[in-house]
Parts: structure tokens; sequence; C-alpha cells
């Protein structure tokens, strides 16, 4: 199985010429070895040795003797190829001799070509002779063509017509070829001259092509063969032109026309013409109305003639109804900017918006179905931009506030002419006093903003916004207005006859102006009062019961001067007098709504009061005796009971009263031992803590028996437990002044006591 040495020597030089081939023995070998082994590793298997032998012999034959024939047929091959080779190394030899040869010949008859060449010169002279006898027929009757063609257009014959003028055009676009590719430019301008007259016939066809143009949307309802046959000669001369371009040689004189783009820009104009570019209209509401309803119309008329009839007179890629509904689209949203130039009044304005938001694309214009869904305007811009949208309604809102400032102030001069009427107010269901003017101010508010809503969200907001503001400034003007009234009426407490009536009547409205103004936004998510106007509300009503309890202090302020007196403490009449002055004007409160009334009430309450202590802290009397300070303090007692009761029974409830201030105040009178007047004292300035100083030493006085001393102690235990006001409290005390202490007579160079 192994191999000698001589057959290693004997194979080396082909391995080092072939290492493949040692790899691959080497293989073989290992793999024989692998199976030899793994066969023969019994000994009982060795027996078999010689039927394997004789099997892998007759194997390696028929290998052999296959190769032997594969390599055969590759030799025949390669025979067969090197005399292919070799057939053709002599042909190339033969050829090699032949051109040889040929150039010899070819170098003997050099001289005999110069002939050639001025017979070639005359051949194209002769070939260019040639070519003007076959065209001078043509430019002969030049100008006869051109005469029959100006006839043919005369007669509206427009298709023969442009045949014979394509017909000269390419005649003399030939001849300019011709002559600019052999470089003889200076003859062109002979040529041009001669073909002049196509420049005039062009113009004429021209122009009459245009005037079909610009009568096209009449033309295809009446006759489109016209229309049709200028559409026709339009593409001709395009295809002309494209061809002309696409040669990119030479470009003719007047060319390219570019008729298609003309086509389009004279439909555009003649559309933007009709219809955009009239006289000065009428800027007002009726005038800008009827030439937005008149532009509706037409524009829709129009768009439909294009869709259903002139789609089908030109070519699909014309885009005839898209070019159109652009065109429209455009001059539209030129137009409006036009417009809006001018100074529109608030009727105007809100056409313009309604019309450019609303109508514009509703199915009454461009969402017609007789357009849809052709017609899509979607994909435009819009026709009045966001930035234009909001300054027009900006100024529409100026224009609205005029008008509603304008209407608040007749309506404000109205209601201030009817305080002064010499009947009541008008009276509700209910009997309350009212007027007019909450009804009207919130109608035309109310009325301003659900207009506003019918074209934008934000317009709405906006003319909320104003609204708002506007009722504001109304309330403002509504109280200067109130102040004015109440200055007449000091002057002539007749003059207005009914002036707490009408007081009472404004309370009334100022309340249903306070109710109504949230439900002038219809969209509850946007109700919110804004703080300034809710003020605004809140001085109005505080004016108005200002104004009236003057009228009350003025009542009773004749009966609150009667106090305190000695007549008084023996039985006067003057508190039911008082309680008779309280009574009217609570009946007179009666017909303001209850929120008001018991406001009106608690301050009444709070002002007889104030008037009662401030009366008795005029020092006008001082206690005598012991038997007028028991005296003083049963009619204090009566008094304060008799007041307590009747606003009781008006409804006023007893926590609710001040008058507790006259009973407290009461104690301190009654107190027999002047000793503990600093513990009453203490108690009385902790339930009161507005009381001053001036407050406690007048009360002293009006007991008549307290001394320096006592004084001088009740008023030090008030700066050692100085009081602090609660935010609940309501003052009483703060607003009533005790006279200055008079000082006594002095003489010169004295001392004073």
């Amino acid at each position: 199985m192994g191999m000698s040495a001589e057959d290693e020597r004997t194979v080396s030089p082909r391995d080092e010429e072939w290492p493949e081939a040692e790899k691959a023995e080497k293989l073989a070998r290992g793999a024989a070895l692998k199976w030899a082994s793994g066969v023969f590793y019994r000994p009982e298997k060795l027996e078999g040795l010689g039927q394997y032998r004789s099997r892998e012999t007759q194997r390696n034959s028929s290998i052999q003797s296959r190769l032997k024939s594969t390599v055969q047929s590759y030799l025949e091959g390669v025979s067969a190829g090197l005399e292919q080779l070799r057939s053709a190394a002599q042909e190339v030899q033969s050829v090699c001799q032949d051109l040889g040869a040929a150039q010899w010949a070819l170098l003997d008859s050099a001289d005999r070509f110069q002939g050639l060449q001025q017979m070639r010169a005359l051949m194209a002279e002769h070939v260019q002779l040639a070519s003007v006898v076959q065209v001078l027929p043509q430019l002969f009757s030049v100008h006869e063509v051109f005469s029959h063609t100006l006839q043919l257009l005369r007669g509206q014959q427009l298709l023969e017509a442009h045949a014979e003028l394509m017909m000269m055009e390419h005649l003399r676009d030939d001849i300019l070829s011709q002559l600019h590719l052999r470089g003889l430019s200076s003859a062109q301008a002979t040529v041009l001259s001669y073909f002049g007259g196509l420049q005039e016939l062009n113009e004429s066809l021209a122009k009459q092509l245009w005037d079909i143009v610009g009568s096209s949307l009449r033309l295809v309802r009446e006759d489109p063969v016209l229309f049709v046959t200028a559409v026709r000669i339009i593409e001709r001369e395009e295809k002309i032109d494209d061809t002309l371009l696409l040669e990119a040689t030479f470009l003719p004189p007047g060319r390219p026309k570019g008729w298609r783009q003309k086509f389009y820009h004279v439909l555009q104009e003649t559309i933007t013409g009709a219809h955009f570019h009239a006289a000065h209209m009428d800027a007002e509401g009726p005038g800008l109305a009827r030439h937005l309803a008149a532009l509706q119309k037409d524009i829709v008329s129009e768009l439909r003639v294009v869709k259903d009839l002139m789609v089908q007179c030109v070519p699909a890629h014309y885009n005839i109804l898209s070019i159109c509904t652009v065109t429209y689209h455009q001059a539209l949203t030129s137009h409006l900017q036009d417009i809006l130039r001018e100074d529109l009044d608030k009727q105007a304005l809100f056409l313009l918006l309604e019309w450019a938001l609303r109508v514009y694309h509703s199915p009454e214009m461009m969402g017609h179905p007789d357009l849809l869904p052709e017609v899509d305007v979607s994909a435009l811009a819009p026709l009045m931009s966001p930035e234009l949208v909001d300054q027009t309604e900006r100024k529409y809102v100026v224009k609205v506030k005029a008008s509603v400032l304008e209407w608040m102030q007749r309506t404000l001069e109205v209601e201030f002419k009817e305080w002064f009427r010499e009947e009541e107010p008008e009276t509700d269901h209910q009997g309350f006093f009212q007027s007019a003017l909450p009804v009207i101010v919130m109608q035309m508010l109310n009325e301003n903003i659900r207009v506003a809503s019918l074209i934008t969200d934000s317009l709405q907001q906006k003319v909320y916004n104003m609204a708002l503001e506007e009722l504001e400034a109304f309330l403002g003007r509504l109280q200067e207005a109130l102040v004015q009234c109440g200055k007449e009426h000091q002057k002539d407490r007749t003059i207005p006859k009914y002036y707490v009536s009408y007081l009472l009547a404004m309370l009334n409205n100022n309340l249903a102006l306070s109710s109504s103004v949230s439900f002038l936004h219809p969209d509850t998510a946007r109700r919110e009062v804004p703080m300034s106007l809710r003020a605004a509300l809140d001085r109005m009503q505080k004016k108005a019961c200002q104004l009236l309890l003057e009228e009350l202090l003025l009542d009773l302020q004749p009966l609150c001067l009667q106090l305190p007196s000695r007549k008084w403490l023996s039985g006067s009449q003057l508190v039911s007098s008082m309680c008779e002055v309280i009574d009217k004007y609570a009946k007179d409160f009666s017909r303001v709504r209850k929120p008001v009334f018991m406001l009106l009430l608690t301050e009444s309450e709070l002002l007889v009061t104030s008037q009662y202590l401030r009366a008795l802290m005029q020092k006008k009397m001082v206690c005598r005796s012991e038997e007028e300070r028991g005296q003083l303090c049963d009619r204090l007692l009566q008094d304060s009971t008799q007041l307590r009761e009747l606003f009781c029974g008006l409804g006023l409830d007893q926590s609710q009263q001040s008058l507790e201030a006259v009973f407290a105040l009461r104690e301190l009178i009654c107190l027999k031992d002047p000793a503990l007047l600093s513990l009453e004292v203490l108690g009385f300035i902790t339930k009161y803590p507005d009381v001053s100083d001036e407050h406690i030493s007048t009360l002293l006085d009006l007991r008549g028996d307290v001394s320096k001393e006592v004084r001088h102690m009740v008023l030090e235990m008030m700066a050692q437990h100085p009081q602090v006001l609660p935010e609940s409290y309501r003052p009483i005390f703060s607003t009533i002044l005790v006279p200055a202490p008079e000082l006594p007579f002095c003489l010169r160079k004295g001392k004073c006591a």
C-alpha cells in the first residue's frame, strides 16, 4: 500500500508543479486507509481481501478508460482549432497583400480625384438651383396667397386661413434655415422683408382668436364650432412650437408663439374683467348685498357652463374647469381685499364675512350639487386669509361698538327724562318698580352677539367681550346720571316727584342686568363675567342705595336734632315719629326685590342706630341727678325696644340689627356705682372695638356723676386694652364724630383754669 523512494522521486517534480494534486492524493490515501482499517479490523474479514482487490481493480480500470476517452476527445478538438488558426493566418496574409496593392493603386490615381472635386461643387450648386426652381412658383405667389388668406380671415374661415398661413411660414422658415446653415445671415433680412405680410396676418388671426376666446362662455352655449376652431388652431401652433424647440437648431422669428398660455391668459382676463373690474360700486349694505348676490349667481352659472359644455370643446390636458375655478377664486380674493380697503359700515363688513366664510362654500355657491365633485375649492387657499378675517372682524367690532355706544347713550337720555315724569315708574306682575332699560340694553347686546355667532366663534367672542366692556361703561354713565339726578333733587326735593320710586326701579334694573349678563354668551363654558363688570354692578347698586339712605336721612335728621332733651325724657313722641318715617320708607323699599330690600332694610337700621347714637353724643344734655339718669335709661330702653320691634316686624332678624349697641350703651348709663365703670367699659369696647376714647368720655359726661379719677382710670384701662377690628365686624361708632371740647375763656396775662 506504501510508495517506494524511487516512486516518490518520480512524482516529486509533478508534485512541485501541481501542489493541489499532491494534496488530493494524500487525502485519497488517508480515506483509503481509514476505509481499510474499518473493513479489516477483524481477522475473519481478511478472507474477503481477494474479492475486494478484484472489485477495486475493475473499478480503477473503468475510471482509467473513461479518462482516456475524455482526454482523446479534448485532443481532437485542440487539433481542429489549431488547423482553423493556421487557415485564418493564411487568409489574413492574403488580405494584407491585397490592401497593399489597393493602396498603391490609390496613390497612382490621386491626381485624377482633383477633377471630381470640381464636379462635386457643380453638383451642389445644381441641387440648390433645382430647389430654387421648385419653390419659384410658390415664391411668386406669396403676395397672392397673402391676399387670399386675408380674405379668408375676414370671412372667419379660420382653419383654411391658418392652413395657408402655416404653408407660407413653412416656406419662409425653410429658406431661412438653409441660409442659416450656409452662414448667409446677411440674406435673411431680404427674406424677412419679402415675407413681411406674414406678421400682419398672424396679428389678424391672433386678434380673432382672442376675441373668440373672450366670448367663449357665450359661444359654447350658442355655437361652439367657432370656439372649437380656435382651440384647434392653438393646438396646431403648440405642436409646431414643440417640434421646433425639440430640434433646437434654428428658431424662426416669432417662435415660440405660446398661444396656449395666451389662451389661458385671455380667458382669465375675460373672467376677471367681466365681474371684478367694474366701476366704483356702492359699498353700503344694500348695494354690496346686490353685488355679492350677482357674483354668486353669475359664478355658479358660468362654472356650470364650463363643466357641462366647455370641457367637451377643449383637450383634456387643458384642465379648463380647474383653471376657471382657480381664476374665479383668486379674482374673488383680490376683489374682496379691494372692497375691504373702503370705509365700510358694520352691515357691509358682516355681509363680506358671511359671504366669504359661509355662503362661498355652501350648496348655494361652490358646493352646488351641479358643480360637485369636479369643482373643489377646499384644496385652494382660503378666500380670506386668517389675518384678513381677524382684521375684518376687528373692524366690524369697532363699528358695532360705535353703534352700541350711540344706542345706549340714546337709551340713557330717554331713561333720564323718564325720571322726571309726573307719574311713577312701571311695575311688573309682582308690583316691583322697573323700566324698559335692562330689556333694551340686553336685547341690543344679545342681538349683536347672536348675529356674530352666525359667522365664527372668534367674532362671537370679540363681540361678547365688547358687549361686556360697553355694559360696564354704560353702568358708569348711568351712575353719573343718578348722581346728577340726586343733585337736582337736593336743590328741590319735589323734583323729581317720584325720586325714591325711580331709585328703586334702578335697583331692580341693576338686579335684572346682573342676572342677565351671565346669559349673554350662548356657550355655557364661556359665561364668566369679568370682575370689573361685577364691580361696576356693585358700585351702581351701592350708589342707588346711598341716595335712598340719604333721602331717609334727610327726613330723620329734624327728629334726631331734638335728641337728647328734657322734653324727650318726659315722654316725647320723637321715636314714634321716626318709626313712622322708617315704616313709610320700608313700604317704598318693598317695591324692590328681596335681596336689595333686605340690604336697604339692614342699612336703614344701621343708619337709624348711628343717627340715634350720634344725637346722644352731641353733648346737648348732662344728667343732673340719679333720677334723670333713671329717666334716660328708661327712655333708651323704650326707644331701642320700639325701634327693634319695628325692624323685626319689617323682616329684619334681631341678630342682624345693630340696635344692640343702644342697649349696651344704656347699661353704661344705668350703672349705679361709678367705680365699676372700668369693667363695664371693658366689656363695651370688647363688643364694639371701634369705640374711641372720645366716645367713652362723652358717655361719661352724659352720666354727670363721673369724677376725674374714675374717668382717668377708665381711659387708662382703654389704653391698656387696645382693640382690633374683626374682619366681619360692621362699624358703628367709627362713623360718629364727637364734637371737640370747648376751650375755657382766658383773660390776657392770666392762667387758664
